[in-house]
C-alpha cells in the first residue's frame, strides 16, 4: 500500500507540475505544434501607360500542396455510395483541373511526406474547383505570377519578374521598391491531417500590395513606333533599331522602342536580346554632332546661315586628309548650304574657329557624355573626352561625329533643346505613383538648363529644314502638310571587337518646325540594304511622327518654310524648293581614327 500510495503521489507531483506550475509552457507547446504560419505574399504594382493602359500586372495564383498520408482516406460518392477511393480516385479528380495526366499525379500523391507540390500557378478558378472536391491532404499557397498585357511591345522598357518574383531588369528593376509591396502573414491552427481548426486561434496580418505606377509612356504610340522600326529592321536587315519619341516642352518619353525584343511572359525564350538599346548602347553619332557645332558657331557669333564656306575636295588638319562622302570640286556653300549638305569639310571649317574648350562645353551643355538622370538600369553616359585629351584629329571629327559616343535618348535631347528655344529639358520617363490612399504622387518636373539663346535655336531650327527640303539629305523625312526640322546621320559603326564595321544610320528631327511639339529619334544600326540615314531612318520618322501629330491632334501650323541661300552665289530658296538638289549626306571616310 505504501508503494502503491508512493508511486500515485509521484504521478500526482507530475500531474501537479504538468497542470499548474507547467501549465502556460505546456500549453503553449501543444500550441505550437497545431500553429501553422503561412506568408502571404503581396501583389506587385501594376506599370501603366500614360493613358491608363496596363503594360504589367499581377495576377493572384496558388500553389497546391499535399500530404502524401491523408490522401488514402479520400471518400466520395460512386453511384450513390459512399466509399473510400484513395490516391487513384485523388488523381483521377484533379487530372482534368490541372492538366496532368492521371499517372503522373499518383506518383506525386503516393507517399509518406507531409508536404509536397502537385502543381505551382494554378488559376484561382482551378483551386476553387480543387477546394471543392474536399480531398484530404490537398492544400493550397497563394503566390501570384507577372502578366504583361502588352506582351513585347514593352519588353525591353518595362523589364520583366523572373519566377521567384525578383525583378530582372528595365522599370521592373528601377522601381522595384514602388511595386514590391510588403508580404503579410497567416497564422491558424490545424489538425493532425492538416486541415484547419474552424473554431480554433486564427490570425491575419494582411499584405500590403506595391504602388501602382504611371509612365510617360502613350501605349498606342509606342506600339506603333515598335512595329515600325522592327519592320524597317527587317526590310533593311540590320542588327538592330531604335526609336524615341519625345515631348518638347516637358521632356517626356512618349515612346521608347527597341528591336529585336522578346516577350516578357515566356522570359526563358527570350535569348540574348534583353537590353533596351535606347538607354543602354552608345554609338558614334555622326552628322547628328554637327547640330551641336553649329549651335555652338551661331551662338560665339563665328558665323550665320549666310556666312560663305568655300569647300575644296581635302583639307588637311592635323597630319590627315580629311574629305567628304562624294568627290567634288571646290563648292561655294553657305553655312545653311553646308548643314542642308552635311559638309564633313565645310563644317570643319566653322567649326575649327570655336576653341576646343568651348566646343566641348557646348556639346556637354547638351547632355552629352553624362547620364540622363532617369537612372534606368544598365544605362551608358556615353563617351566623350575632355577636350584637353583629344588628339590632333579628334580636334576635327568630333565636331562631325567621329571620336565620341552617344544613346538615342542623349541624341533626342540635342534636338529637344534646338526646338525648345535653346532650352534643355532633361527627360522623364515615369510619370508618378499612386498612393495607398488612392491620390497620385506626381514625379517632380526636371531642372531646365540653358545651353543656347532662343534666336540662335530659332535660327538652327530653320536651317535644319533644309535638310528635309527638296535640296537636302531627307527628302524621305517630310511630313505632309507640316514644316519638318531635322538631321541626317551616317557613322562608322564599332563592332563587338572593337573594330569599325558597318554603319549607324539616324534621322532626328521635330516637328512643327516654327512650334515643335514631338521630337522623333530613329536609330538603325548596321543595315545592310541601304545605309544612308535620310533614306533608312528617314521614312520611319516620317510615320512615327505623322502618327504622334494625329495621335495628339496636333495641328499644321499653315505658315510658310524659311527663306536662305545654299550656295553663294544662289538666289535666296525656301527650304521646300532648293534650286540644285544637294548631294548625298556626310560619313566621313577617314584615313585614320582617333578614339
Amino acid at each position: 500500500m505504501l508503494a502503491g500510495l508512493f508511486v500515485l503521489s509521484l504521478f500526482g507531483a507530475q500531474l501537479f507540475r504538468l497542470q499548474a506550475l507547467d501549465s502556460s509552457t505546456m500549453a503553449s507547446a501543444a500550441l505550437k505544434s497545431r500553429l501553422n504560419i503561412v506568408t502571404v505574399p503581396a501583389l506587385r504594382g501594376d506599370i501603366k501607360a500614360s493613358n491608363g493602359a496596363v503594360l504589367a500586372t499581377s495576377i493572384e495564383r496558388r500553389n497546391i500542396t499535399a500530404d502524401q498520408t491523408a490522401v488514402p482516406t479520400y471518400k466520395k460518392k460512386v453511384n450513390g455510395v459512399r466509399q473510400t477511393v484513395g490516391v487513384a480516385g485523388a488523381a483521377a479528380d484533379l487530372a482534368p483541373i490541372l492538366g496532368k495526366s492521371e499517372a503522373e499525379l499518383s506518383t506525386t500523391l503516393t507517399g509518406a511526406r507531409k508536404f509536397v507540390y502537385v502543381a505551382k500557378d494554378t488559376p484561382l478558378l482551378a483551386w476553387r474547383k480543387i477546394r471543392a472536391l474536399g480531398i484530404p491532404g490537398i492544400f493550397s499557397e497563394p503566390t501570384s505570377t507577372r502578366s504583361y498585357p502588352t506582351s513585347a511591345t514593352a519588353a525591353s522598357l518595362v523589364g520583366w519578374v523572373g519566377k521567384d518574383g525578383s525583378p530582372g531588369g528595365g522599370l521592373e528593376l528601377l522601381l522595384n521598391k514602388k511595386l514590391e509591396g510588403k508580404p503579410g502573414e497567416s497564422t491558424y491552427e490545424q489538425s493532425r491531417d492538416g486541415r484547419i481548426i474552424p473554431t480554433a486561434e486564427q490570425q491575419i496580418i494582411p499584405a500590403i500590395p506595391g504602388l501602382d505606377v504611371r509612365l510617360t509612356i502613350d501605349s498606342d504610340l509606342q506600339w506603333y513606333a515598335q512595329n515600325a522600326i522592327a519592320h524597317k529592321v527587317n526590310e533593311t536587315l540590320a542588327l538592330s533599331g531604335t526609336v524615341v519619341v519625345m515631348n518638347v516642352k516637358t521632356g517626356r518619353l512618349a515612346a521608347v522602342a527597341s528591336y529585336p525584343t522578346f516577350d516578357p511572359n515566356n522570359i526563358g525564350k527570350a535569348g540574348g536580346n534583353l537590353q533596351n538599346n535606347a538607354f543602354e548602347e552608345a554609338f558614334e553619332p555622326g552628322s547628328i554632332a554637327k547640330v551641336m557645332t553649329a549651335a555652338a558657331a551661331l551662338q560665339e557669333g563665328v558665323a550665320t546661315p549666310a556666312t560663305p564656306v568655300v569647300v575644296p575636295n581635302r583639307l588637311p588638319r592635323a597630319g590627315q586628309s580629311f574629305k567628304d562622302s562624294h568627290e567634288h570640286g571646290i563648292e561655294k556653300l553657305t553655312f545653311a548650304g553646308v548643314i542642308a549638305q552635311s559638309s564633313n569639310i565645310g563644317t570643319m571649317m566653322v567649326g575649327e574657329k570655336i576653341p576646343p574648350a568651348t566646343l566641348e562645353r557646348y556639346f556637354r551643355g547638351f547632355g552629352v557624355g553624362q547620364p540622363s538622370g532617369i537612372q534606368f538600369p544598365g544605362e551608358t553616359p556615353g563617351i566623350f573626352a575632355r577636350s584637353q585629351d583629344w588628339s590632333g584629329s579628334q580636334r576635327y571629327t568630333v565636331m562631325y561625329g567621329q571620336g565620341l559616343a552617344v544613346n538615342a535618348i542623349q541624341s533626342a535631347g540635342v534636338f529637344q533643346t534646338i526646338a525648345n528655344g535653346g532650352l534643355r529639358v532633361p527627360p522623364t520617363l515615369v510619370a508618378g505613383a499612386e498612393n495607398a490612399d488612392g491620390t497620385f504622387e506626381q514625379t517632380p518636373p526636371t531642372a531646365p538648363v540653358r545651353v543656347i539663346s532662343k534666336p540662335v535655336a530659332t535660327t538652327l531650327s530653320q536651317m535644319l529644314e533644309f535638310v528635309v527640303g527638296d535640296g537636302g539629305t531627307a527628302r524621305q523625312a517630310k511630313v505632309p502638310g507640316y514644316r519638318v526640322a531635322g538631321k541626317t546621320g551616317t557613322a562608322d559603326r564599332v563592332g563587338a571587337n572593337g573594330r569599325y564595321s558597318g554603319k549607324t544610320a539616324s534621322f532626328i528631327g521635330f516637328a512643327p518646325a516654327d512650334n515643335p511639339q514631338f521630337v522623333v529619334a530613329v536609330i538603325l544600326q548596321n543595315p545592310i540594304r541601304g545605309y544612308f540615314g535620310g533614306s533608312t531612318a528617314g521614312p520611319v520618322f516620317k510615320d512615327v511622327m505623322t502618327y504622334a501629330l494625329q495621335e495628339f491632334k496636333i495641328p499644321p501650323t499653315g505658315t510658310p518654310p524659311p527663306v536662305m541661300k545654299l550656295k553663294i552665289e544662289d538666289a535666296p530658296a525656301s527650304a521646300d524648293r532648293a534650286e540644285t538638289a544637294l548631294k548625298a549626306e556626310s560619313g566621313l571616310q577617314r584615313q585614320t581614327t582617333a578614339r
